[in-house]
């Protein structure tokens, strides 16, 4: 049987999600006894247009953006979104609590009207998309998971709880004991709590947990003296673009 084809491609982000995938040392030689990588510029100078899969990294900020991210659409069977910017717009949703004339002169200077750009968005804000490896960067064993799952014809196990869980079963001292403020409450688990259990917080990078639960992390703050305005302060990291469409 052939192998399925895949690609992968870059949009606005810091292609460290990629960088992780050519990371995967001895695994990477197994997921290439699975798939023919026809496209990845991070490893490769070919690209070839023919895939059944294809692995977006970043974040759409430009309309030229959107024509590319249809063509991906057209040609692919399966379109996975890979990294925060991708999957929840990320870090380059900053921009979108500010004035984008502004942005722009702040960024390009006097060259700012030469440059297009909009609201940055994750990729399923304009195409369809199949499948999702969250966090800033991914987690490998993550990928690997979703990328046999696919291979399977499964749907991939991704969690739908929050952080909190992950760092009960990790036993760690909530950072909120620690007079932290963490959003871990409304964040997607799927990290093992890996920020928390070296001492810091939960930034967000995983994005709005489904139906996260409101009221309790109401009570959370109030039982730790903090503002709804102070959250959601914090949460303007990762959270642009999921906040904006509440």
């Amino acid at each position: 049987m052939m192998k399925p084809k895949v690609a992968f491609f870059d949009f606005a982000g810091c292609e460290g999600d990629q960088l992780q995938v050519a990371n995967l040392e001895e695994d990477l030689l197994a997921l290439l006894g699975k798939v023919d990588v026809v496209c990845f510029r991070e490893v490769m100078k070919e690209c070839d247009e023919d895939y059944a899969i294809a692995f977006v990294e970043g974040s759409c900020t430009r309309l030229q953006d959107e024509d590319r991210l249809k063509r991906i659409r057209e040609n692919a069977k399966i379109v996975v979104a890979i990294g925060s910017c991708a999957t929840i717009g990320g870090i380059n949703s900053l921009r979108n609590y500010k004035n984008l004339d502004e942005v722009r002169k702040t960024v390009y200077g006097e060259k700012a009207k030469l440059f297009d750009t909009y609201e940055a968005r994750p990729i399923d804000a304009v195409i369809p998309v199949d499948a999702y490896v969250y966090g800033c960067p991914i987690d490998k064993d993550e990928f690997l998971h979703v990328v046999t799952s696919l291979l399977m014809g499964k749907k991939p196990d991704i969690p739908t709880y929050p952080v909190c869980v992950e760092c009960k079963k990790n036993e760690n001292v909530c950072a909120f004991e620690r007079d932290q403020f963490c959003v871990g409450p409304v964040t997607r688990a799927g990290c093992d709590s890996c920020c928390v259990n070296e001492g810091t917080i939960c930034w967000g990078c995983r994005g709005l947990v489904d139906n996260p639960n409101e009221n309790s992390h109401k009570e959370v703050l109030i039982k730790y003296g903090l503002t709804v305005e102070e959250a959601i302060g914090k949460f303007k990291l990762y959270f642009g673009w999921q906040e904006g469409k509440k």
